[in-house]
Order: C-alpha cells, then structure tokens, then sequence
C-alpha cells in the first residue's frame, strides 16, 4: 500500500470486510473465477448491467465452453448469441480475441497485463480486472462503477474522461491496491460502485467508505465525478427496406463492420448517407406492392435513429450480386443470424413464423 498520507491506510480492509458481508459471491463467472469465464464477462458488462448480462453470459458457455470452441465458431453464430446485448464491436472483437489468444498463445490467456491489454477489446482496466480475479495479480481497474466510487472518495474533480482527470484516478486505483484478495477486492470496488455508491440516490449511510469520503463531507456527492459535457443528440432518418421474393424470402444485407450494426444481418437501409446501402432502390421500382408501416425509434449512445419500415413484395425471383454480402433468407433461418434488436422485434411482430 501506498504511504502517501493523503491516502487511507485501511481503504481495503475496510472495503473487503463490508464485501464479505453485502459483496456478490454468487455470480455465474465467479463459478469457477477462470480467465475465460471472467474475461467473458468483463467484456460483456462493459457498458451493461449484472442482471442484463447474467442470461447472456450463461447461453454463451453453454453454447461456448472455452476459448477454442468460441475461436472455431463462426461470427454469424456469436453475433445471433450476441443479439440484444448491444454495442456490436464488442462481440466482434471478443470473437478475433478468442482466435488470436488460439493462435497465438495456444488456447491460453497470457498472464501479464500488459500481454491482455494487446488483444482484441481488451483495454486496461479490463486486462486488471482479468488478471486480478484470475490469478490474484496486483493490478488496478478503471471502470465507471470504480471511477465513481474514487472520484467521490478523494472529491476528484472534472470530467473522467480528460486526460489529466483519468491519470489521476488511475494513479489513485494503484495506490490504493492491497497486497493480498485481488480477486475479491477488485469486485468489492465494482459492487460497491454498483449497488452503494450509484450514479443517482447513493446509499451513502450503508457505505463503508463514507468517514473519510471527502464528498459526503462536503455534501456535494452527485456532483462527483463530473458529467460529459452534453452536446445535442442529432437525429438520422433511414427506410428500411423489408423485400420478400415471391418464395417468402426476405432480403438481408451485411451490415459493414465498422459503424451502427457493424457485421450483423439487417434489412437494406436507404436515405441516410451514414446508414445507407446500395442497390435497393432498383427492387423498389420493381415492386408490385409497398406498405409503409409504422415508425421506429431507437437510441445510440451519440445519435437518434428513426426508422420507417417499408414492406416490399417482389413480382418475381431476384438474382443478387455479392452473395457473401446480400441474401434472400428464410424467415425460419432468421433465429440463427445476428440481427440488431429493433429489427428483430421488428420482424418478429411481423412475421410470426420468425424466432426470438
């Protein structure tokens, strides 16, 4: 432990005692705590919640029990499994994760932090909280639970994500490392972020940490840490372009991998140059029937998106050029394809045929 003295000496015994008391033994990655289980979930609960990722995480190893099944799976396969969780990138690079770590380090994780952090979707904090909870490594985390918890502890001002506020934070989370229980001590910081000290109404009377958290002695907790600075939220508009062929069929596009949806399977996109594919608009004008159906909202963390469907019927079989990229599918296959979750409860209210 640190001896700087602005620094609380007994921080992590107190934090490990209130974890043995309240803390979250019982959660599906902790049983067994392995590098698989535990980087799986890290990656899954980046930017999601406990009891969204639980169901998830328990149909992926299910269906993937290691790191070589999930290399030798196809990317449609976990992008389907993925479906709903949002934040695609992350299923992407958790698929080229498990491939390289086969490659490269024979179906093993490397141990060290620095080793983790050079693989696919595996930032710092991640590559802490990896090696802390499965080896019991001495390495610090940053995630935004941890960042609140530190930034209203020492009344850390500014936004977390300024150069300058991040170093300090980080430089705290490392001075602030027991030297023994990693793997409970870093989960203790994220349930206390999660369940104590929350972004909104913080139960800061059940808090271990609240006689010295310079925050609550100010009274000004909710003021730490700092919010982004907001900026408008800009609204695209796209059709989306619902073509069956006159065997049922319907047409889906990869979506690009970078960008919204990025690799999944979605129906044509037209309007928005950001959002847009190529080579709908000749199936339009070859249409027998449109119906325009009603709108669908759905937020981004960045931007709105406004969709209206238009279902389409085709007169006659269509030939597509770059099958690898555009297909007609089956509504039965639809279940075994990676879909963005408002197209797919799109499609499901529409086609009852189709699978969630």
């Amino acid at each position: 432990m640190s001896t700087d003295g602005s620094l609380p000496r007994d921080f992590a015994a107190r934090l490990l005692a209130w974890f043995d008391l309240h803390g979250r033994r019982d959660l599906p990655w902790q049983k067994p705590r392995e590098p698989y289980r535990v980087w799986l979930s890290e990656i899954m609960l980046q930017q999601t919640q406990v009891t969204t990722v639980i169901p998830y995480f328990e149909r992926f190893v299910a269906r993937f029990a290691d790191v070589n099944a999930l290399a030798s799976a196809s990317i449609d396969e976990v992008l389907a499994l993925w479906s709903g969780l949002g934040y695609y990138a992350r299923a992407r690079n958790l698929h080229r994760c498990a491939r390289q770590i086969v490659a490269e380090h024979g179906g093993e994780f490397p141990r060290s932090v620095d080793a983790l952090a050079a693989l696919p979707g595996i930032g710092r904090s991640t590559a802490g909280a990896i090696a802390a909870q499965a080896w019991g490594t001495r390495a610090a985390i940053l995630d935004g639970n941890v960042r609140r918890v530190l930034a209203r502890h020492r009344a850390v001002d500014g936004w977390p994500g300024t150069p300058a506020v991040h170093k300090r934070l980080w430089a705290i989370a490392e001075a602030l490392l027991p030297e023994t229980r990693l793997a409970d001590y870093t989960q203790a910081l994220m349930d206390l972020g999660a369940t104590v000290c929350r972004a909104r109404r913080p139960a800061c009377a059940r808090c271990p940490l609240a006689g010295d958290c310079t925050a609550r002695q100010r009274n000004d907790v909710t003021r730490y840490p700092a919010a982004r600075p907001r900026k408008p939220r800009p609204l695209r508009r796209a059709r989306l372009v619902l073509a069956q062929n006159p065997h049922g069929e319907l047409l889906l596009e990869r979506r690009a991998p970078l960008g919204i949806w990025g690799g999944l399977w979605c129906p044509p996109l037209l309007d928005d140059a950001a959002l847009g594919g190529d080579g709908t608009q000749a199936l339009l004008d070859r249409a027998q029937r449109i119906e325009t159906l009603g709108l669908v909202r759905h937020g981004f963390t960045h931007f709105d998106l406004e969709l209206q469907p238009l279902r389409v019927e085709l007169p006659m079989p269509c030939e597509l050029a770059e099958p690898e990229r555009r297909r007609w599918v089956s509504l039965d296959e639809l279940a075994t394809l990676g879909l963005p979750a408002p197209v797919r409860k799109l499609l499901t209210r529409l086609f009852t045929t189709a699978s969630t």
